[in-house]
């Protein structure tokens, strides 16, 4: 047996650790001198107590030969001199179909079980983007099980959506529903810097056990540290990455992306980033192309993503939202007026689109959601001459049209909690409301 191959590698072996040592704490950063390490590298901060307990941490800036460094947990028991050891490697975590079913926090460890279960795979979370030329064209629709969204903003497999919301519109519930009802072989949820009293209420009643059952949970609180949270966003995409690989149809549901733009002002500003936009830094609006590009369709499977946008005041234009819609296929505006008026889910078919829908959805489909959209924008334009009275009935035939068929409409769009309707019985309902059918 040829022994040269075996002491070649040996010879190549570090068989040197590297540490170095903290300067100073200042705010979520920490300074030291030492060890020689690359941006995006895990270290390892010996605490200075005597319980040997390790804090993990990872590179995301340096001056001269000083490394600066963001821990993944609170930096409670770090003092001057503390060693810090480099791994060599990025983050990675482990994943694998045990994983379906469980709840688990932004480095891959259980939220809900003692142990993950054995046979999962190391996988490094920050993955680039699939080659343009590789990407398969978005030709098919996916069932969302939402007769709004599958009748008149219809999805394709693969498309990445915004959902866009101010706080207390339905997010959570509608994406709950398109958990349960859509039938993606896998569903990947990452819940970013949610209360934490909401994770468990979101997994128990939105997602349900039947949801869960095809589901993996990352979930990230508010309390956590930023990196964490920006964390929890990229585990969430690698995980989908993973099952698109095997050639899974995977929906990932990211809530929010706005606070994975504000996890990573919070880095940008502490490694001294100057504030651009509204206080956000020029690393934000690096990190959302790189983020959201990840999903979408590959050679092997589709990721269908879905990611809710918190819009301060209702406001569209505000930055993370204007450039989150820019990067996206389509997006989805929740109304707080409509939920006010008890229609639920509150989507604004009017002020929401799907880029993709012309490409999925049959002729006779595409004509019947064009017909309904052009009556819900007649009564729009004419709602207050309606509502004061000063129209007269028999003025305008097409307003006449859209004042009799609005009513339907607003039933046709309404869907309990619990309601699950396919694609084909959404398309059958919207023939039979234009058909002048009672739903």
């Amino acid at each position: 047996m040829d022994t040269s191959t075996y002491i070649s590698a040996i010879e190549q072996v570090d068989t040197y650790k590297r540490y170095g040592k903290v300067l100073r704490v200042v705010g979520l950063m920490i300074e030291s001198l030492g060890p020689a390490a690359n941006v995006g590298e895990v270290c390892y901060i010996h605490a200075a107590n005597h319980n040997k307990k390790t804090i993990l941490s990872e590179v995301v800036g340096f001056n001269n030969e000083k490394i600066i460094l963001m821990p993944y947990a609170e930096v409670t028991e770090i003092g001057p001199g503390c060693l810090v050891e480099a791994t060599g490697h990025p983050l990675m975590i482990k994943i694998g179909r045990g994983l379906i079913g469980n709840v688990i926090d932004p480095l891959g460890n259980s939220l809900n079980t003692a142990k993950l279960p054995k046979g999962l795979t190391n996988y490094i979370t920050e993955q680039s983007s699939p080659n343009p030329m590789m990407r398969t064209p978005i030709t098919k629709p996916i069932q969302i099980g939402i007769k709004a969204i599958d009748g008149l903003l219809t999805v394709g497999e693969g498309q990445r959506v915004g959902i866009f919301a101010g706080s207390g519109v339905g997010k959570s519930t509608l994406l709950g529903m398109i958990a349960r009802n859509s039938n993606a072989d896998i569903n990947v949820i990452a819940l970013i810097g949610e209360r934490g009293r909401e994770v468990r209420e979101f997994v128990e009643n939105d997602l349900g056990k039947d949801g869960l059952k095809k589901s993996i949970v990352v979930a990230v609180t508010s309390d956590q540290p930023a990196l964490m949270r920006i964390k929890g966003a990229y585990t969430a995409t690698a995980i989908s990455e993973y099952f698109r690989d095997l050639g899974f149809k995977v929906n990932l549901l990211m809530d929010s992306v706005t606070r994975v733009a504000m996890a990573q002002r919070e880095v940008g500003l502490a490694v001294g980033e100057p504030p651009t936009t509204k206080g956000y830094t020029p690393s934000v609006f690096a990190i959302l192309p790189k983020l959201l590009e990840r999903t979408g369709t590959s050679e092997h499977g589709s990721i269908t993503a879905f990611y809710t946008v918190l819009v301060d005041g209702d406001d569209m234009n505000e930055p993370i939202a204007d450039t989150v819609r820019g990067i996206l296929d389509g997006h989805f505006v929740l109304d707080r007026k409509l939920a006010e008026q008890g229609q639920f889910p509150a989507i604004n078919i009017l002020k929401s689109i799907s880029r993709v829908m012309n490409q999925v959805a049959d002729k006779e489909h595409i004509v019947a959601a064009q017909k309904i959209r052009s009556l819900m924008a007649t009564y729009e334009e004419n709602n207050e001459l309606i509502h004061i009275g000063a129209y007269k009935r028999g003025t305008d035939p097409e307003i006449d049209k859209a004042i009799a068929f609005y009513p339907k409409i607003k039933a046709f769009l309404k869907q309990e909690m619990n309601e699950d309707v396919s694609i084909e019985q959404s398309i059958a309902q919207m023939d039979k409301l234009l058909s002048g059918g009672v739903l």
